[in-house]
């Protein structure tokens, strides 16, 4: 699962960052997400998106609920600050946040320089059990929501969703590319019904795989596919559905719960429960 872990917030980030779109309100916009698997709703994802001008800030809260939230509790902000030149996001500052399955975890990123990223804290450090990921895979890397701005930035420029990035989250390494697969109706529900596009995404782990698994399987491509629309008429499109396959329990899917502009004043919450 550590490649549906990478590739599952990029997923959604995909669904998020959307919203940056060119031509897009100058307002933040809030966007909510519902995941669920095996028929379940186990977590929800939202996100602040401030992409005024010629830099972005996105903060992404990511939290399990039910009884994914009883037994197996995570609860993670995280924040990205950049600028654009022109479709290529240049981060600056990475920080996550928060528990996974109920352990403290921490990341803090800076870029010196495009692509030159700097690792400032890692809790917990990386496990002896994980191989590490070397300095030169690091350089010409981003950050993952950083990475999926740019590859929904391209589907608002061109229609079309070929694109690809290098990832790096301080304890993997991977390359997303993404497709165009057509265009597709969906059925109607509360947020969204009609036509949108089809993207295929895929992430490859290049370094960072845990030793204790099979080397040629932890590295082999991971799937996924956003549907994109236009679930506000006045707004760009946004991915409204993501679905990633798992091994032996079907699919992961991202529903969208809800979109808006941005109260004044308002945020999301980073209180640990």
């Amino acid at each position: 699962m550590a490649q549906t872990r990478l590739l599952l917030p990029a997923a959604c980030a995909a669904g998020l960052l959307a919203l940056a779109s060119p031509g897009a309100h100058a307002e933040p916009l809030l966007a909510r997400y519902e995941v669920r698997f095996a028929g379940l709703h186990v977590m929800d994802v939202e996100a602040v998106l401030d992409l005024e001008g010629h830099r972005y800030r996105v903060t992404t809260r990511t939290r399990t609920t039910g009884l994914a939230g009883v037994f197996s509790r995570s609860d993670q902000v995280t924040l990205v600050e950049g600028a654009w030149r022109g479709a290529e996001p240049l981060p600056a500052r990475y920080r996550a946040e928060g528990t996974w399955r109920g352990d403290r975890r921490e990341v803090a990123m800076d870029w010196v320089a495009p692509g030159q990223p700097v690792l400032r804290r890692l809790e917990p450090p990386r496990e002896p059990e994980r191989e590490p990921v070397p300095e030169a895979l690091q350089r010409g890397t981003m950050d993952t929501l950083s990475a999926m701005a740019k590859l929904t930035r391209t589907v608002a420029l061109t229609g079309r969703c070929e694109g690809g990035a290098a990832v790096y989250d301080g304890r993997r390494r991977a390359d997303i590319t993404a497709w165009t697969d057509g265009v597709q109706r969906l059925p109607q529900n509360a947020h969204f019904g009609g036509e949108a596009l089809r993207c295929g995404f895929e992430s490859r782990l290049l370094a960072g795989a845990r030793l204790d698994r099979d080397p040629e399987e932890a590295k082999k491509p991971q799937p996924a596919t956003a549907w994109i629309g236009r679930p506000l008429p006045d707004r760009p499109p946004i991915p409204v559905r993501i679905e990633v396959p798992t091994r032996w329990f079907g699919h992961v899917r991202v529903v969208l719960a809800g979109v808006a502009p941005l109260s004044s004043g308002q945020e999301i919450a980073q209180g640990r429960n």
